[in-house]
């Protein structure tokens, strides 16, 4: 049985440079022999919002999974997670942020215990993110660059993957084409060898 990548995918304009990187990361993986689960979450209509009553029900391990079911079961099918996004804003597009909201619940990313919080995810062995910031590497430093130390720290903490991957195309308004090639380029060696 192949191994299963659930790649979730967050950017609205199919003709973006991110939306290049999406399709050579879906390619590549299924060439390296993944079966990718891709999760477009714009195509596929996902609602980014919380509501109040997911909200009151939150901690409630029952029934919280129950609004959105079917993602809970694409992430709990999955080997591996692959996010491909691009950071605005110094931080996620709200529709990844509001996914990370609503999917990852109590019972599913994690567990409160007498002893603290701990990760659920332990099917994930790999866990790679692909994308791009407007802003120099030394800007994402001084701001603290969230994404990339939500995804290594809060993520990695939910999964405790084998394998953890963080490419990052700064400055990328900026990037002639050839960088830009250089870094697709980049993403398909990662991704053959992930």
């Amino acid at each position: 049985m192949m191994p299963r990548a659930l790649l979730v995918y967050a950017h609205p304009c199919e003709e973006s440079f991110v939306a290049a990187l999406h399709r050579a990361t879906v390619e590549t993986l299924a060439q390296a022999g993944w079966e990718v689960d891709d999760c477009d979450l714009y195509a596929e209509g996902f609602d980014p919002v919380l509501t109040a009553e997911e909200r009151r029900n939150y901690h409630n391990t029952a029934i919280n999974t129950a609004p959105v079911q079917g993602y809970v079961d694409r992430l709990r099918a999955a080997d591996a997670l692959v996010l491909v996004f691009p950071v605005w804003n110094f931080g996620y597009p709200a529709m990844l942020k509001g996914f990370f909201d609503r999917v990852f619940l109590p019972g599913v990313s994690f567990s409160l215990t007498p002893e603290g919080v701990r990760g659920c995810l332990r099917n994930i062995r790999k866990l790679a993110a692909i994308t791009t910031y407007g802003a120099t590497p030394m800007r994402a430093f001084l701001a603290g660059d969230p994404p990339r130390k939500l995804i290594k720290r809060a993520v990695w903490g939910a999964t405790r993957p084998d394998k953890v991957r963080y490419l990052a195309l700064h400055d990328m308004n900026r990037a002639p084409p050839a960088r830009r090639e250089a870094y697709i380029a980049r993403v398909r060696i990662e991704m053959a060898r992930f």
